[in-house]
């Protein structure tokens, strides 16, 4: 069996991206690498690779894994961005996805965004909404 070996630069940018937005979606379920590992039969090490890219996630595993964390295979790939041969952006970003950058990956945002869900009134949901928004324009405006 032929192995793919890792670029010198690190991961494919695509399994990357794959393993950041299975990483968002397992922490903003407050889920652990070992609870995922569990429920998809792999080790919280296998997690890990998986997450930072390092390993590729296999059809049948991004399948179990979407079911684990109750979203649909396709969750995994929304947003991702166009990339050249050498692994980067087609909008010219570099280190591979530019998802260092990306805010939306950070802990605090997917909490945040996890919180937000877990609040049942949808008006009281859409008045918060309002809220954050206001604050963020003054601070514009500052």
């Amino acid at each position: 069996m032929r192995r793919r070996t890792i670029k010198a630069d690190g991961p494919d940018p695509i399994d990357r991206y794959v393993g950041s937005r299975v990483r968002a979606r397992r922490v903003g379920m407050r889920m652990s690498q070992t609870r995922l590992g569990d429920a998809i039969a792999v080790t919280f090490q296998q997690v890990q690779k998986y997450e930072n890219g390092t390993n590729r996630i296999g059809a049948s595993n991004l399948y179990k894994i979407s079911k684990a964390l109750g979203v649909g295979v396709s969750f995994f790939f929304e947003g991702i961005p166009e990339f050249d041969e050498n692994g980067q952006t087609v909008n010219g970003s570099v280190n591979g996805t530019g998802l260092e950058s990306d805010p939306m990956t950070s802990r605090e945002a997917i909490e945040l965004m996890h919180n937000y869900y877990r609040v049942k009134d949808d008006a009281v949901r859409k008045r918060l909404s309002q809220f954050v928004k206001t604050l963020a324009r003054s601070f514009e405006a500052a």
